[in-house]
């Protein structure tokens, strides 16, 4: 399987560059936002729990997002080609769940970094913005995003590089340069990733 973590700053593509992963590759594209919301309409009581922590605009601790995720991989057929994990892992103690986690069924993943120029990334928000009308792409709001980004994510990406697993991407690039550039760089490591 090809499991792909999809990191970058708010604003740097991966929503975009995951639609052509999937397109190009047959992955699974798991939003922990999509999981979160589903958890949520099942009515379960995790579901309940995690509806009344989001509800107070506070994160999912580290252990209830292991347990979906887990419960996520779980539910994945044979047929399964690989998954683009996009916003997990977010911490470190996250991002050894998941390895541990894929290690037990034998898969391994392989991180990949868009990285955008901070005057870029508030260039598409703020545009972005404009079209959608989405509330938190304002420029406060999209410094504060980009703040707990450096603080809290950015150490997992030292993760995976120290595990060498870790691919930086220029994102800077129009979108299909861009996409060149993960395809070639998973052109080298699938046949790799996909025998271990």
């Amino acid at each position: 399987m090809l499991n792909i973590i999809l990191c970058g700053a708010p604003g740097s593509g991966k929503g975009t560059q995951s639609e052509l992963l999937v397109e190009k590759y047959g992955l699974q594209h798991l939003s922990t936002g999509d999981v979160l919301r589903a958890e949520i309409r099942s009515g379960s009581e995790l579901g309940k729990e995690i509806d009344e922590i989001i509800s107070q605009g506070n994160l999912v601790p580290d252990h209830k997002m292991i347990h979906i995720i887990e419960k996520y991989l779980d539910s994945l057929t044979s047929s399964c080609k690989g998954v683009i994990f996009d916003g997990f892992p977010r911490t470190v103690q996250q991002a050894e769940s998941l390895t541990m986690m894929l290690r037990r069924r034998g898969m391994k993943a392989v991180m990949l970094d868009l990285f955008v120029e901070e005057d870029e990334v508030f260039k598409r928000l703020l545009e972005r913005g404009k079209i959608s009308g989405r509330a938190d792409d304002n420029f406060a709001t999209i410094r504060q995003r980009i703040k707990i980004y450096h603080e809290v994510t950015k150490p997992v990406c030292i993760y995976y590089l120290q595990r060498r697993n870790y691919f930086l991407i220029n994102g800077n690039y129009a979108i299909e340069d861009t996409f060149a550039q993960i395809d070639t760089i998973l052109s080298l490591v699938k046949p790799v990733i996909e025998t271990e």
